[in-house]
This record gives C-alpha cells, structure tokens and sequence, in this order.
C-alpha cells in the first residue's frame, strides 16, 4: 500500500494541506491498485531549504480550489452579477457555447441566450477534476430550469461544462446541453 510524505516549508494554511493529502491520495488510488484505508499521506515541514544557491523558509502561494472557483463563477452568473463573475475569469478567457460560436465577454453570452431563453439555472451540480500540466480541469454535470423566450417553464435538461483553471482563473469554458433538443416546435 503506498506511504507517501510531502515535506513543506512553514507557512502552508491547514485547508491547503489537507487539499494536497486528499489529492495525492486520489492520485496515488489512480495509478496503485489500493484501497483508501491502506493509503497513507502525511507531511511534514522543515523550516528552511537551499536550492539553486538560493535559501528559502517560506512556502510559495496557495491556488484556489478549482471546484469551487467554478461553484462560485457560476453562482455569480446565475445572480447575473457579470462583474463579480469577471473577477473568476483569465484575461484571455474564451468560452464556447452550443453552436460552436467562440466568445470571450461574458455580455455576449448575455446576448447570444436571450434568443434562446428568458431565464435559467442549473442544478443537481456534480464536479469532476483532472490535471493536465498547469491547469486544472473541471467538468460540471447537471440539468437546466428555466423559461423559453414565451414564458413556458421547462426543467431538468441535462448539460455539462467544462471548465480550464490556470493559476486561480477561468481560462476556458465549453458547454454541452440539450437545450436545442428540447426546445418546443414553432
């Protein structure tokens, strides 16, 4: 059963610790036949270190978790708060809804949805993440509520978004829904 130890430099809150226990052990269950009970990861801190000539004693940033920067992006969407939900989002973010039209302002998502919908929400949200290199990649999986353009309510549409996080910001979003297979005959 694999034993890992992370050695730190001082300065690491706990919720950033516990995050990086609880991720190198789903890390080490993808790759090692193990259980969760026989999979141990601790660590420890050293209060200093020298590498490449340089001595440090102080641990570098924390990244926010990826989950719940995407939780709170599209909470802040769903109150139409654009400019809080901009503060969630990289520079050169870019987004792709059905229909394959990139987008890269949050008011032409504003725009493009209004032909489709006159409101919704989405609920039943489970998140899933993975890493590639630098960034982190999370997918949202639920069903949609809302009202088509007429006022007609309709519910649980399925959809999944993906999301690209790099260093703490939205690079990337794509989205997948049913929305165009439900949507009521003219």
């Amino acid at each position: 059963m694999p034993v890992i130890s992370v050695t730190l430099l001082p300065g690491y809150p706990e919720e950033a610790q516990h995050r990086l226990v609880q991720s190198l052990a789903k890390t080490a269950r993808s790759v090692i036949d193990a259980t969760d009970a026989g999979t141990t990861v601790f660590i420890q801190e050293v209060s200093t270190y020298r590498r490449d000539g340089r001595v440090f004693d102080q641990g570098g940033a924390v990244l926010p978790d990826a989950c719940q920067l995407v939780a709170q992006f599209l909470a802040l969407m769903s109150q139409r708060d654009l400019s809080g939900a901009q503060k969630c989002l990289a520079v050169d973010f870019q987004m792709t809804f059905p229909g394959g039209q990139p987008m890269t302002q949050l008011s032409e998502l504003v725009t493009w949805a209004a032909t489709r919908y006159r409101s919704i929400a989405k609920s039943n949200m489970a998140f899933d993440e993975s890493w590639q290199g630098d960034k982190t990649v999370v997918y949202v999986r639920g069903v949609l509520n809302g009202e088509w353009p007429d006022g007609t309510a309709f519910k649980d549409i399925r959809f999944v978004d993906r999301f690209e996080v790099i260093k703490g910001l939205i690079s990337r979003q794509d989205v997948w829904n049913d929305l165009a297979e439900m949507r009521p005959k003219l």
